[in-house]
């Protein structure tokens, strides 16, 4: 089934789309079931059991704080910052919430119950909320999956990611995706435009394009505009804002010269922010959540199409970035919690060099190519974060990522199509390296540098 653009680009918050916006969505629709059925009046309290990864790094990826504020009714894509500050800090204050916003219960972070070493069946992050009456009595209990990207499924319905039925655009397969342009005679991004019009108007997908564009934009600004250390031990130093004063500068007209480094610039503000906690476009996910925004910014400002209609360019990149996100979500993983960070920032940039490569005239067969060059070269990429915070080595990877991804678009351009090795051929071998890879190296913090990186030596 192919993913809906807007479900692969979503709003949140950071610093993690399975570690923080997956929990407070499935913390919603927790609360929003108790009220449908009756429940929530008589609710006296309720358990928290978080297993594998959301155990591991729960606490450095805001997952407990995201469970109290969805439990709380507040949904990632609409809670703005500084309501979400000041209702966490109430919160801690008087470790009790109210639940669905109108019953008050006692619960605080250190009540949730922590299961690192238990993995269950369907996915590494998974969440079990309870609810009892006055009495202890269980009157309700759901297990939920954080399956990456902000996706949340339970184990009734774990393949249904998608909101949009089938049509005569549907594709599952990288071969499919290039039969139906070749069927139709349209490119990646036109083909990715006509199966969303099919319950959108074209106007309203455009019009919600151009707008996690600006929520990506408005990321990237206010990244460049504050600095001082990141939240948690580690004593990151933000750098995008005294690297954007360098920057402007030296390079007053966006001369190509500096374009490489306009990209990183944009990968990192994004990534700060993400790593703050601030808001965000899951671009699929948000640890992974620079690298499309940066090389967009190279696609709209260093190509003879961003320059002449930067909103179009805008449409057709992310389209076509979504039409092999769709892929990587559907055949394999976008979870560092299931695969590593080859489904994270090997996606994403996998997703950025379609978009770019589309934008610089690619042919779909050209357009596949760069999607594939920059997942192939990203395989065996392991998530190993330092203290279990998405700052090192995420936010510089994302800038490498992006980089790598503009590199690939390039080098498809130079060809004509044809290569050896296909977009599927390496998603299924990312997905069966993240199956052979060790749970140390998927979002647990056991493995690599979080490991052999003492978080009290940490620099930036």
């Amino acid at each position: 089934m192919t993913i809906s653009v807007f479900d692969l680009f979503s709003v949140g918050i950071g610093p993690s789309s399975s570690h923080t916006v997956g929990p407070m969505r499935a913390a919603v629709q927790f609360v929003g079931d108790l009220d449908k059925d009756g429940v929530l009046p008589h609710i006296a309290g309720v358990r928290v059991d978080l297993y594998g990864s959301l155990a591991a790094t729960g606490a450095g990826h805001g997952t407990m704080s995201a469970i109290l504020l969805g439990l709380e009714g507040n949904r990632p894509e609409e809670i703005e910052t500084d309501v979400m500050e000041r209702r966490l800090k109430e919160m801690r204050s008087s470790r009790r919430i109210r639940l669905g916003g109108v019953v008050e219960i006692p619960l605080a972070e250190e009540d949730m119950v922590l299961h690192p070493l238990t993995f269950l069946d369907i996915h590494p992050n998974a969440m079990t909320l309870t609810a009892t009456g006055n009495a202890g009595a269980t009157l309700y209990v759901r297990t939920y999956y954080s399956i990456g990207g902000g996706f949340v499924v339970t184990g009734d319905d774990e393949n249904r990611v998608s909101v949009h039925r089938a049509n005569e655009f549907t594709f599952s397969s990288g071969r499919e995706l290039l039969d139906l342009t070749d069927h139709y005679g349209l490119s990646i991004s036109e083909l990715m435009l006509a199966y969303e019009c099919v319950d959108r108007s074209e106007l309203e997908v455009r019009r919600r394009l151009l707008h996690i564009r600006d929520v990506m934009v408005d990321c990237e600004k206010r990244g460049v505009t504050r600095d001082g250390y990141l939240p948690g031990n580690l004593q990151v130093q933000r750098r995008a804002k005294n690297w954007y004063e360098k920057l402007s500068a030296e390079d007053t007209h966006h001369d190509p010269v500096f374009a490489e480094d306009w990209v990183n610039l944009v990968a990192l503000a994004v990534n700060e922010e993400n790593a703050s906690g601030g808001r965000i476009v899951t671009a699929p996910t948000n640890g992974a959540a620079g690298i499309i925004p940066g090389v967009l910014h190279y696609a709209v400002y260093y190509t003879p199409a961003g320059r002449t209609d930067p909103e179009d360019t805008t449409i057709r990149f992310l389209l076509a970035a979504a039409a092999v996100g769709s892929l990587y979500k559907e055949r394999a993983s976008i979870s560092g919690a299931e695969v590593g960070c080859q489904g994270e920032v090997g996606s994403a940039a996998s997703m950025a060099a379609a978009g770019l490569a589309e934008i610089l005239g690619g042919t779909p067969e050209q357009v596949e190519n760069a999607a594939e060059i920059a997942m192939e070269h990203s395989l065996g990429l392991t998530c190993d974060p330092i203290g279990g915070l998405v700052q090192i080595p995420c936010i510089e990877r994302n800038a490498i990522s992006a980089g790598k991804a503009v590199n690939a678009a390039r080098m498809a351009l130079r060809g004509n199509g044809i290569h050896r090795v296909s977009l599927d051929q390496v998603i299924e071998t990312m997905k069966a390296t993240g199956a052979d890879m060790s749970s140390k190296y998927k979002e647990t913090s056991t493995g690599g540098l979080a490991i052999n990186v003492s978080v009290n030596l940490a620099e930036c």
